[in-house]
């Protein structure tokens, strides 16, 4: 199939698809529109960039029939917001000449009644995040029993943000007799235990080895010693326009998001997304990247899976990722469509064992780049490395090294009192009164006793 009209699909979707100027479909999405069109159970592995999205999607529409039932025949569970956001407006795009009644669902402050309106309004493809989808379904706004076709989209990530209970519950309320679609970037121990539990002899499609970089990406690394140090490197490589036109930057924490916000000599061309900002400043941010309003983007991993915006320049790692996997996933924002893209890590002495991680993974040595002798290097530490030195594990030596005291201690006052055997009522009387000389006698005793 080297065209979309080798797919067959019927005129609306091939309108829908040449008005998006798609001409030529990727491997992933060579290879799973037959599997899913004909209903198998489906895994496809492929890269972040290669065009899952529409892998699925196509098949799926292609499948759709008209219907005015008000419960929804496909559900499409993703990880982010932000991901459920873009899903929507791609079915949207590609349902143009068609009528399909799709209905985002994701979690927020005050917008669940505004979802719950939505989804009784009737829908046919429901897209949502597994905790609010799971709220509407226990609030009974939301009735599963006709869907016929699950997708997991980004399921190793889904995984990773602990939605595994959230799935299982989810699935309790689903039919047996459905068709099951799995995409990821990565497979991991987790996602072959999700496939083992719950797929049925599904096709297994994997269109690049996890942990391969696309050939497009240039990539370099620094070595930087603190936060501060790296700003200045940052502000330095970020005042080249021309060569960083639109950049991505990553950072692990919100905290760093913030801090690396604030610290930027470049702010009024930056705009600032995380897990802890409310639903509409990210949007605003990303639409504001999006339109070019704003040169700069700063996220976390937590949303990185959600951007899928064309012609990134540059994406930097300011923080270099705990799992190699996300670097992978991060660095995926660039060189997509066939071109050039760069990705630039930051690391410090402590992230240097992640740094070798990442690199096994790709089986691939990063270029280290000089570090720019016009850059000062700054001594100011954030509190996280105050608290935390970054060569803390380097600094013990074997003359210093604490030698174990005895396994046992003395107790301590408090714990050196013993447990006493309880008396028992009879046995308290006993004692206080002591036991009479006489039987029957005991008003004469007390008499001779008070007379001593």
């Amino acid at each position: 199939m080297n065209s979309f009209e080798d797919f067959n699909i019927k005129k609306q979707l091939q309108k829908a698809i040449a008005d998006l100027g798609f001409d030529t479909p990727t491997p992933i999405q060579q290879e799973s529109f037959s599997a899913i069109l004909g209903g198998a159970d489906f895994v496809g592995i492929a890269q972040t960039g290669t065009g899952k999205t529409i892998a699925y999607l196509l098949p799926i529409l292609q499948d759709l029939s008209y219907s005015e039932q008000l419960q929804p025949r496909v559900l499409i569970l993703v990880p982010t917001r932000e991901l459920v956001i873009q899903i929507v407006e791609q079915i949207e795009k590609l349902s143009t000449y068609s009528n399909v009644r799709v209905v985002g669902v994701f979690g927020g402050s005050s917008n669940i009644e505004s979802q719950k309106r939505a989804v009784a309004a009737g829908a046919d493809i429901v897209v949502g995040t597994p905790r609010r989808m799971y709220d509407l379904v226990l609030s009974n706004q939301l009735r599963l029993k006709s869907v016929k076709k699950l997708v997991i989209d980004e399921v190793d990530i889904m995984l990773d943000f602990g939605y595994k209970t959230q799935l299982k519950n989810i699935f309790e309320y689903l039919t047996t007799k459905r068709q099951n679609i799995l995409f990821s970037a990565t497979m991991t121990t987790y996602v072959d235990e999700l496939i083992d539990g719950f797929l049925v002899n599904p096709v297994k499609k994997t269109i690049s080895i996890s942990g391969t970089p696309l050939d497009t990406i240039k990539q370099e690394v620094y070595s930087v010693p603190n936060f501060y140090t790296k700003v200045n490197l940052l502000n330095y490589l970020l005042k080249d326009r021309k060569e960083h036109h639109k950049v991505l930057i990553f950072v692990r924490s919100r905290s760093n998001a913030d801090r690396l916000y604030e610290s930027l000599n470049f702010r009024a061309e930056t705009s600032l997304i995380h897990s802890g900002k409310e639903q509409n400043y990210r949007t605003d941010s990303i639409e504001k990247f999006v339109y070019g309003k704003s040169r700069i983007l700063i996220a976390t991993d937590v949303i990185s899976r959600g951007i899928d915006i064309e012609s990134i320049s540059t994406v930097i790692s300011f923080d270099t990722p705990l799992y190699p996997e996300n670097y992978i996933h991060r660095i995926g924002r660039t060189g997509r469509a066939g071109k050039e893209g760069r990705a630039i890590l930051f690391y410090n002495q402590k992230e240097t064992e992640l740094k070798e991680s990442i690199e096994a993974l790709m089986n691939y040595s990063i270029p280290v780049t000089d570090f720019p002798e016009v850059v000062q290097r700054s001594t100011e530490l954030t509190p996280e490395e105050k608290d935390k030195p970054m060569i803390e594990e380097e600094t013990s030596s074997r003359s210093n090294i604490h030698t174990p005291g005895p396994s046992f201690h003395e107790k301590l006052p408090k714990n050196k009192k013993q447990n006493e055997k309880k008396k028992s009522y009879g046995e308290q009387m006993k004692e206080r009164y002591k036991k009479p000389i006489r039987r029957g006698d005991k008003i004469q005793n007390m008499k001779k006793k008070n007379n001593k």
